[in-house]
């Protein structure tokens, strides 16, 4: 059985993966994250995950028994990416504009061996109840929106705001695994393993 490789350094990946029995190794692959003009949103998502993924094969001495798994999330409003903010101000704009409306979640997990790439995208929507005055500040000064897609995570605190979802949870979090179990059975690399 190939070897099951993460191209990613998110705690909450892991825990996914972990969380369906899968075994796997994690090593880091850099790539740039810049979305190019005009590239819709599902296209920049999966376009992401291709080239994590792509790019951790490229580190490994042994691609023949080797499957690498990239993923990447977006939160989009009214067709526009939110990225992870760039400073406390951009992380509260964020949560303003988020409050008391939907928006969709995008993810995108692939899947690479030395043959072949194989990607969905799995799409759900989220929507916030309206923050109160002084919600998004408290919320900003736990420290755990600043690495987040969007400025939340829905798996944390964050969950408090969370009043519809619509799609797959785990996506929302970071990696749908309905979708990536299906993909890892093609690549011969079986659920429920520990």
């Amino acid at each position: 059985m190939a070897m099951l490789h993460l191209a990613s350094g998110s705690p909450r990946r892991r825990e996914l993966l972990a969380q369906i029995g899968v075994p796997f190794v994690t090593l880091i692959a850099s790539i740039d994250e810049t979305a190019l003009p005009g590239e819709p949103a599902e296209r920049y998502v999966e376009r992401l995950a291709w080239e994590k993924a792509q790019a951790g094969l490229t580190t490994l001495k042994d691609k023949d028994q080797a499957v690498v798994l990239g993923a990447d999330t977006a939160v989009v409003l009214d067709g526009r990416i939110l990225g992870k903010p760039e400073s406390r101000a951009d992380g509260l704009a964020t949560l303003a504009a988020l409050s008391g409306r939907e928006h969709q979640v995008l993810t995108a997990v692939a899947l690479v061996d030395a043959q072949r790439v194989e990607s969905r995208v799995v799409a759900s929507r989220v929507r916030f109840r309206a923050l109160r005055p002084g919600e998004a500040e408290a919320y900003w000064d736990t420290g755990e929106p600043r690495d987040k897609a969007g400025s939340y995570g829905i798996q944390g605190l964050a969950a408090v705001f969370v009043s519809q979802l619509e799609g797959s949870y785990s996506a929302v979090v970071g990696l749908p695994l309905c979708e990536t179990a299906q993909l890892l059975e093609k690549f011969g690399i079986p659920c429920w393993q520990a």
